[in-house]
């Protein structure tokens, strides 16, 4: 399937059609995680109760985000 981005504001947009979203179980409240892997763009929904929300200070959470990405792959290990 190939799609083209629309105008969004100063953004772009991808728009997934609505059997596409359905069967990956993703509803207008789902929160989603963006990734960047090896040049693609991965789109991963977010399971609900895990939408990794520590703080409502700002600051806070965008250093827990940043973390969280940088060592995602050793803090899964170390879980093991």
């Amino acid at each position: 399937m190939k799609k083209k981005l629309s105008k969004f504001g100063n953004s772009r947009a991808l728009i997934i059609d609505k059997p596409i979203l359905k069967l990956l179980n993703i509803e207008d409240d789902t929160i989603l995680e963006i990734k960047i892997v090896e040049g693609a763009l991965l789109i991963l929904p977010v399971k609900k109760g895990k939408d990794k929300i520590v703080s409502k200070n700002k600051k806070l959470q965008e250093a827990y985000e940043q973390i969280m990405e940088e060592y995602h792959e050793d803090f899964k290990k170390m879980a093991e």
